[in-house]
């Protein structure tokens, strides 16, 4: 997934539900500075220590709380389904500097945001590859694939 969002050395990168690491460890790999939101105290804790001497600032709160940086920046992450609709309001509202966002969301967020429905009309969104449950700890119940948002020029 990080590939696929061609994440480049040194690109500021929201983590968002980062839970144990596993986007993060390949942010970190990719050379982003990487701020890594996570609400549970616990995860955060060891997100910490995991990440102690990386390029990683971890966050501790709410996603949807979470001061988005003021400065351009991308957001790789596969946050809590329940909070798709508001986590993508926003990031995609009119003064956020998202450029680019790679999220890992329930198959029908995504297919509501690239049919049109929901399109927000500075961006241009399409739906990255599909994840099968297998690919999550626990398994979800529902289908997942990557939501790509990409502002326009």
């Amino acid at each position: 997934m990080v590939e696929d969002a061609r994440v480049r050395p040194g690109q500021l990168v929201l983590d968002i539900g980062a839970g144990r690491g596993a986007l993060t460890t390949h942010l970190v790999a990719a050379g982003a500075r990487v701020v890594a939101v996570e609400a549970h105290p616990g995860r955060a804790e060891r997100l910490r220590e995991r990440f102690d001497g990386a390029d990683v600032t971890v966050v501790e709160t709410d996603a949807l709380a979470v001061q988005l940086p003021r400065r351009p920046f991308r957001v790789v992450a596969s946050p809590p389904y329940a909070i798709s609709s508001e986590l993508l309001r926003l990031l995609l509202a009119p003064r956020s500097r998202l450029v680019a966002a790679d999220l890992v969301l329930q198959r029908a967020v995504v297919r509501r945001y690239t049919e049109g429905r929901s399109r927000p009309g500075r961006w241009d969104v399409r739906a990255g590859r599909a994840l099968p449950r297998r690919a999550f700890r626990p398994p979800p119940k529902v289908d997942s694939s990557v939501l790509v948002v990409r502002r326009r020029r």
